[in-house]
C-alpha cells in the first residue's frame, strides 16, 4: 500500500460540481492499494499517518502529529500510485489491486484512521475527482507499507 501524505491548510474533493469531502488543517492522503496488500498493510499505514510528526510546535519544529493538532484527514483513492513507467512511457498498472479488492482495502484503511477519533473524509472510489489543496510548507511525505521508501 502506498500513500502520498500532504500537510494542508485545507483540501477538498469534488465530483461533478459536488463537494464530497473537505477538511481544514490536516492531511490529504492519496492512497494506492497494491495487488498483494492486506489489512495489516492498511493498519500499519493508518497508524503511521496518524502519528507522523510533520506539524510545527511552538518553536517552529516539525514535532506534532495530526492527532496532536486535532486536524482532519481527507483520503483519496489513487491507483495511479502503482503506475510503473520503467519499461516505457506509458504506465503499467499491473501491481495495482483490481477495483473489487481495492475498494474494500480503501474503506478498511479509512475505518482504521477513524478509530483515532479524528474527522476523516473520503473521495469517491472509481470516480473522476477534482482534488484541491493548499499544501502547507510544502510538506509531502511518501509512505509504502513494504517500507520500500
Amino acid at each position: 500500500m502506498r500513500a502520498v501524505v500532504q500537510r494542508v491548510s485545507r483540501a477538498q474533493v469534488t465530483v461533478i460540481d459536488e463537494s464530497v469531502g473537505a477538511i481544514d488543517a490536516g492531511l490529504l492522503v492519496l492512497l494506492g492499494v497494491g495487488r498483494s496488500d492486506t489489512e495489516a498493510d492498511a493498519s500499519y499505514l493508518a497508524e503511521k499517518i496518524v502519528g507522523l510528526r510533520i506539524f510545527e510546535d511552538e518553536r517552529g519544529k516539525m514535532n506534532r502529529s495530526v492527532q496532536d493538532i486535532r486536524g482532519g484527514i481527507l483520503v483519496v483513492s489513487q491507483f495511479t500510485l502503482y503506475g510503473d513507467v520503467r519499461g516505457g512511457k506509458r504506465p503499467s498498472f499491473d501491481d495495482a489491486a483490481p477495483p473489487e479488492n481495492a475498494r474494500g482495502m480503501y474503506e478498511f484503511f479509512v475505518e482504521q484512521l477513524r478509530k483515532s477519533g479524528l474527522r476523516c473524509e473520503m473521495g469517491r472510489f472509481q470516480e473522476i475527482m477534482q482534488v484541491e489543496l493548499v499544501n502547507e510548507g510544502p510538506v509531502t511525505i511518501l509512505l509504502d507499507s513494504t517500507k520500500t521508501f
